[in-house]
């Protein structure tokens, strides 16, 4: 019997592209976002009266790529901009109702899908993969100098 794949880095991003496009597909069915709106909701949702630049440190994203995002959602009454109490320049961003019951409808896709990957992982596979995944998106490890520490 020969060997899985053993390239990582190579299976990581295969398996990125299909899980997202799988769940793009899935939440726009559901609740007509993408994963990439839905992030964006989740975010505000979870810190209220944000401002993009901090959204944009938050999704991981360029400030002009959130500057289109944000514009799509609020095109889409989903988002909604006011001004910033105290930086004349800046905006803040917050949930709509519109936006909260987009969010109500994705939330049983995304719990469908988790529960997906669960069944395919097992719950101990499962646990040790997010932690592991979380560790490597938000810096606790990095590859780098044979080690992974930023």
């Amino acid at each position: 019997m020969s060997q899985p794949d053993q390239r990582l880095y190579f299976l990581l991003q295969r398996a990125a592209h299909r899980l997202r496009t799988t769940a793009d597909r899935r939440c726009v069915a559901a609740a007509g976002v993408t994963t990439a709106q839905l992030g964006a909701l989740f975010a505000v949702e979870d810190r209220p009266g944000v401002t993009q630049q901090h959204l944009a440190r938050t999704l991981g994203l360029r400030e002009s790529a959130v500057t289109g995002l944000v514009t799509r959602l609020t095109a889409a009454g989903l988002l909604a901009k006011r001004a910033h109490p105290s930086e004349h320049r800046a905006v803040v961003l917050e949930l709509t109702d519109a936006g909260a019951r987009a969010l109500d409808a994705a939330r049983p896709e995304i719990d469908r899908f988790n529960a997906e990957l669960r069944a395919l992982l097992g719950d101990d596979g499962f646990g040790r993969t997010a932690a592991a995944l979380q560790r490597i998106a938000y810096g606790e490890d990095s590859p780098s100098d044979g080690a992974l520490k930023p």
